[in-house]
């Protein structure tokens, strides 16, 4: 029986020296885990301050193209008379806008009068004003929920999905205003433009694109743009974060069986 001792003491001696050397190899291997998942949360942290960027960048833009649209709106200068054919009378400039028609005269003055009556107005006048209307109105609402939605802002408190949804709604919202207003200058347009070139149509009665129109262009474009960056924030319901078990070393072999001895 006594034989067996030194046997037995070198056995357990080797299996303390190989659950030591796995134990080792796992601490390894955590601290590499540990390592990686810093990396991950900084390359996180990075995507979320670039995330908040762009849906400043897309409100500012909105925010600007909006306030373009109400200017472009109220101005009177959509089309402008057009100087065209042998005789060119510069004394008088007339411009008609979506509310009122005015007389520019070279004296300077300048008279303006409003639509008596929105039934005598023809139909592509009628459909551009209201579709302005209803592209800014639709904007601001989406501004709003927007302004909701953003990472800057504090409404809707530590709910990132919440807020990225919310964020994602308004920039829909402003997508679908800005395509309102688009489609009444692209129509507005492109009236002006087919009435300008009809041959029957008599030369002091020609228009031309006037200021504002160019003004609810652009307006129309920057909410475009706007929008589609406040669409692009992309909620995340959860961050892919591995969490990995820690280990506790000498789990799986137990102290009383390595120095257990065979008698």
């Amino acid at each position: 029986m006594q034989n067996l001792n030194p046997p037995s003491r070198k056995l357990s001696t080797t299996i303390q020296g190989a659950a030591q050397a796995v134990t080792g190899g796992k601490e390894i291997k955590n601290h590499n885990k540990i390592v990686f998942t810093d990396a991950i949360l900084t390359r996180l942290m990075k995507i979320e301050m670039a995330n908040s960027g762009v849906q400043l960048l897309g409100f500012a833009l909105s925010l600007v193209g909006v306030i373009a649209l109400i200017v472009g709106t109220i101005l009177p200068q959509w089309k402008m008379s057009a100087y065209v054919g042998d005789n060119i009378i510069t004394a008088v400039a007339m411009y008609q806008g979506l509310w009122m028609s005015c007389a520019f005269q070279s004296t300077g003055q300048l008279q303006c009068k409003i639509y008596d009556s929105i039934l005598q107005l023809d139909g592509t006048l009628q459909a551009t004003r209201a579709l302005m209307i209803v592209g800014i109105i639709v904007s601001i609402a989406g501004l709003g929920v927007a302004t909701m939605g953003m990472k800057c802002t504090t409404c809707g408190g530590n709910n990132k999905v919440w807020k990225s949804r919310t964020a994602m709604t308004g920039g829909v919202i402003l997508l679908v205003g800005a395509l309102c207003a688009l489609v009444a200058c692209s129509w507005f347009a492109h009236n002006l433009i087919r009435a300008f070139y009809n041959p029957y149509s008599p030369v002091n009665t020609k228009f031309e694109f006037g200021a504002a129109i160019f003004i609810a262009w652009g307006g129309s474009f920057l909410d475009l743009l706007g929008g589609a960056m406040l669409a692009s924030s992309c909620p995340r319901s959860k961050k892919p974060v591995p969490k990995y078990p820690v280990m506790s070393g000498m789990s799986a072999l137990s102290p009383s069986s390595s120095t257990k001895e065979y008698v």
